[in-house]
């Protein structure tokens, strides 16, 4: 019975798709030209997507022109290294990138959330076995209720979904209403995010002694995610992982 509802379950959801793509015909993530399947990006865009790829440095996932040793880091991560473990992104940010977060965050394609975290999903691969609970940034509620959706969370769900790990998106609470980051300096995005994350104590009997997968779509300066992160750590976590979409690389971008 159970694999009889599962198959149904799956027609059914195929029958759903079909009948989606023929009301909106598919387009690319990127740039909107037709393509076969929502979800997908045509060939220019592909082929323009600069992915994240093997050699790069362990702790920051900045790429390495050459390949310096399995376990090498870049400069940045021994400088200044994050109160996370380890981070892992798909791809570089740049205009084919960006294009794809701007159009599942600022114009409502909700429907890139499953496309974003099933890359997603495949970059943070080697962290899903060690991974207890997959948790997104939050939005403060006022951000949220502006937005109606944390696209962090929608991808935060797909990805726990692929990975077979509890999505828990309501695990750490942002309980200062921030400035957006882009276009601040990185001491401005440290300070604007200063004391905006908590894990409440009810959280915390969740979060205790777990592994988190923290998700979010860019990587800039790191505040947010950092400021994420210590709150995770002071909850009780006993460590943390990161997984984004893009990273911006200097002089990549």
């Amino acid at each position: 019975m159970r694999a009889f509802l599962g198959e149904f379950g799956a027609r059914v959801g195929a029958a759903g798709r079909r009948v989606v793509d023929i009301a909106l015909p598919p387009a690319c993530m990127a740039c909107a030209r037709p393509v076969a399947v929502t979800g997908a990006l045509c060939p220019g865009c592909w082929s323009g997507l600069r992915l994240i790829e093997q050699p790069f440095c362990r702790r920051l996932a900045i790429p390495f022109s050459y390949d310096i040793g399995p376990e090498a880091l870049s400069a940045e991560a021994i400088a200044d290294p994050p109160p996370f473990e380890r981070l892992r992104a798909v791809a570089v940010y740049d205009a084919v990138s960006g294009r794809i977060v701007q159009a599942l965050k600022y114009h409502d394609h909700t429907e890139l959330a499953r496309s974003i975290g099933a890359m997603m999903a495949r970059a943070a691969g080697e962290l899903a076995p060690e991974t207890d609970l997959v948790v997104p940034v939050p939005l403060h509620r006022g951000r949220l209720w502006q937005r109606r959706f944390n696209q962090s969370a929608m991808i935060a769900a797909e990805i726990a979904r692929r990975i077979g790990q509890p999505h828990v998106p309501d695990l750490v609470e942002r309980i200062k209403a921030t400035r957006r980051q882009v276009g601040l300096r990185a001491t401005a995005r440290l300070a604007n995010v200063q004391g905006a994350f908590r894990v409440s104590a009810e959280a915390r009997l969740k979060v205790a002694g777990r592994r988190v997968l923290l998700v979010d779509d860019v990587y800039t300066t790191g505040a947010t995610v950092k400021a994420v992160t210590r709150a995770l750590l002071r909850g009780g976590a006993s460590g943390v992982d990161v997984v984004v979409f893009a990273r911006v690389v200097e002089g990549l971008g």
